[in-house]
C-alpha cells in the first residue's frame, strides 16, 4: 500500500518518516506550502508532489495532514478526482470521519485516525512516537485493517466511536495541556513569594519531572503523594485560606479527586471527614 501526505507540517514529517522507517510504501507529499513538502520528501527520502492529482494518483491512503480548521477544504477539494477504493484518512483528535462528506458515494473509505502523542517536532518526534496509542475511527470496512496495521508497526491500538471522539480528546488535554496550566499557576504562587519567574520554574521542575515519571511508571494510586493522600485536613485548610479564589476552586476539585485515588490506594483508612469538607467547599461555589 503507496500512502500519500497531504500537508507537510510536524505530524507529517513525523507519521512519514516513522512509517517508511518501518517499510512502509510512503508515496511522497504535497501542500499549498512547496518549500514545506519538499522538505518533508527529502527528510523521508520520498517523492514531492507539484498538484493533488498526482499525489491521489500516486497513492492508494491519503493521510490529511493539516490543521483541523482546514481538513473540510481540503477534502473538498481532493473529492473532485477519482477515489475509488482509495482510503481518507485525517489525524484529527477531536474531529471525526464525517467530515468526509460523500465519501461512500465515491467509493471511498474515510478515517480518523489518532496518535495519542504530543508531536513537538519535526525532525525529532518520530523517534519517540512508537509507544503511542493509536485511535482509529470510520468506516466499518477496514477498521481491522488499519489496526493490523498500527499495531505492526509496533503501537498499541483502540477503535473508537464516532460519538466517543470529542470526549477521548478531552481526556488527552486533561493529561497533557492542562498539566502546562498546573504548573504555570504553581510559578505564579512562587512568584508571589517572591521568586521570579525564572528561579520559579527551576525550583518546580525536579518537582514536577519526578512526579510525571512516577505517575507514568506505576500509575496515579502508587505515585500519589501529599496532604490528601495522609489524610491532612489541617494542611489543606491552610492552603485554601491563603490561596486566590480562582486556585481555590481549582484546588477543591482536583483534591476531590485525589482523595478518591487516596481511597483506593489506602482502603483501611477513613477518608469521610476529608471528602465531606471538600464538598461543603465545592457547595460554597
Amino acid at each position: 500500500m503507496r500512502i500519500g501526505f497531504v500537508g507537510a507540517g510536524k505530524v507529517g514529517f513525523t507519521l512519514g518518516r516513522y512509517m517508511s522507517e518501518r517499510n512502509v510504501c510512503v508515496s511522497g507529499y504535497y501542500s499549498r506550502c512547496k518549500e514545506s513538502a519538499r522538505q518533508a520528501s527529502l527528510f523521508t527520502h520520498t517523492k514531492y508532489y507539484e498538484t493533488l492529482e498526482e499525489i491521489i494518483a500516486s497513492s492508494d491512503a491519503l493521510f490529511l495532514t493539516v490543521p483541523d480548521g482546514a481538513i473540510e477544504d481540503v477534502w473538498n477539494s481532493i473529492k473532485r478526482y477519482s477515489l475509488t477504493g482509495k482510503f481518507i484518512c485525517h489525524c484529527s483528535g477531536v474531529m471525526t470521519s464525517a467530515v468526509f462528506s460523500e465519501i461512500d458515494q465515491m467509493g471511498a473509505f474515510g478515517y480518523s485516525i489518532h496518535p495519542l502523542f504530543a508531536v513537538h517536532s519535526k525532525l525529532q518526534s518520530y523517534q519517540e512516537i512508537s509507544q503511542a496509542y493509536f485511535t482509529i475511527e470510520g468506516s466499518e470496512c477496514y477498521l481491522d485493517f488499519w489496526k493490523e496495521f498500527f499495531e505492526n508497526l509496533g503501537n498499541p491500538v483502540r477503535l473508537i466511536r464516532a460519538e466517543q471522539k470529542v470526549l477521548y480528546h478531552s481526556a488527552a488535554v486533561f493529561a497533557s495541556n492542562l498539566v502546562t496550566g498546573l504548573f504555570e499557576t504553581g510559578v505564579n504562587l512562587l512568584m508571589a513569594c517572591g521568586f521570579d519567574r525564572e528561579s520559579g520554574e527551576a525550583a518546580l521542575k525536579p518537582l514536577f519531572l519526578h512526579n510525571s515519571q512516577s505517575v507514568a511508571s506505576v500509575g496515579a494510586k502508587d505515585a500519589l503523594t501529599g496532604p490528601v493522600e495522609r489524610g491532612d485536613l489541617k494542611t489543606i485548610q491552610k492552603h485554601l485560606n491563603v490561596l486566590p479564589e480562582e486556585e481555590r476552586e481549582i484546588y477543591v476539585r482536583l483534591s476531590e479527586v485525589l482523595t478518591d485515588i487516596a481511597k483506593r490506594k489506602h482502603p483501611e483508612r477513613d477518608y469521610d471527614e476529608l471528602s465531606q469538607f471538600l464538598k461543603g467547599m465545592e457547595n460554597l461555589k
